[in-house]
């Protein structure tokens, strides 16, 4: 029996979306993946409809390592509006409280100073994380509040820009799983004040450049001026992508013979001169260096694959 037929094509590679204003994560991964005519995409964690900025959009084989920058480190620029508590901690949600401004720089800058470093955060009710199955916003659109647990975060860098009437500026740099929107509510409440977010933009996800960014606009006028030429929009759009290992690159790359690659791809560990002694490793085969895939380093100190790519491009 044959297979059935994938709609649209093989294209392998990262895409970094400026995601704009009002548009969700997943909205604009449909738009893209039509627009490139691809077979497969994923997004690598949602922005929330209010942010806008870096979403890196992953086309064919770069799916398989979309989770590497979902453990990414990540920088935003926010605003948060001072004075004001929402239930959702940004611009979306109802007003629930409203208090004077009274706080000093002062005391300004001895809450961010709490928030450097490591810390303990309990995430919103209106998150994505599931409890039992379901999305906490969910529950939370029902009236219903559920236990969250508190993680560990990291605030690398917190970076004030300014602070005019009630509005205050910040720059962070933050490990996985940070929630920019509970960092404005749990400083709104150090001050005593309230706080909620009304400006939120995404400026890096893991080492990807701020230069890399498009619009939705601008692939669309890609398209059009390929359509105005005569010619395919893939011969325009392609070139935009980065390539399916960025997610990995900063891993330790481990190069294999042609040979050893081929146990590598039925699914067999192997030795491997240079390999680390533990951790996951990024593979590429001879002379070319050519990608194979993510690879994790074994108690026996072997290479084991852990995510192989299937359909390289040739």
């Amino acid at each position: 029996m044959s297979r059935p037929r994938r709609r649209g094509r093989d294209i392998h590679g990262v895409l970094l979306l400026d995601k704009s204003l009002g548009l969700s994560s997943n909205d604009a991964l449909q738009k893209v993946k039509r627009l490139y005519n691809a077979n497969r995409a994923g997004h690598t964690g949602a922005l929330d409809p209010l942010a806008t900025g870096m979403l890196p959009l992953c086309l064919g084989e770069a799916t398989k390592f979309s989770r590497f920058l979902l453990d990414s480190d990540k920088r935003y620029r926010v605003i948060a509006r001072m004075g004001q508590r929402t239930d959702t901690s940004d611009a979306e949600g109802q007003i629930i409280s409203e208090r004077p401004v009274t706080f000093s720089a002062a005391e300004l800058e001895n809450a961010l100073e709490s928030f450097r470093g490591e810390t303990q955060q309990i995430p919103s009710m209106y998150s994505a994380l599931k409890y039992q199955g379901r999305k906490l916003y969910e529950y939370a659109r029902e009236g219903i509040e559920v236990p969250r647990e508190s993680r560990n975060i990291t605030v690398y860098e917190l970076q004030f820009i300014r602070w005019e009437g009630n509005e205050v500026e910040l720059e962070i740099h933050c490990s996985k799983g940070t929630y920019i929107r509970t960092i404005v509510d749990d400083l709104g409440e150090k001050l005593g004040c309230g706080a909620h977010v009304t400006f939120l933009r995404r400026l890096q996800v893991a080492t990807y450049p701020f230069e890399r960014m498009v619009t939705m606009e601008q692939l669309h006028a890609l398209v059009a001026q390929a359509e105005a030429e005569g010619i395919e929009p893939r011969l325009l759009l392609d070139p935009l992508l980065l390539p399916m290992d960025s997610p990995c690159e900063d891993f330790p790359e481990v190069n294999l013979l042609p040979v050893v690659a081929g146990y590598v791809k039925q699914g067999q560990p192997v030795q491997a001169s240079g390999a680390p002694l533990s951790g996951l490793v990024r593979m590429t085969e001879g002379e070319e260096r050519k990608f194979i895939g993510v690879g994790e380093i074994d108690d026996q100190g072997r290479v084991a694959p852990k995510r192989l790519v299937v359909e390289y491009p040739e």
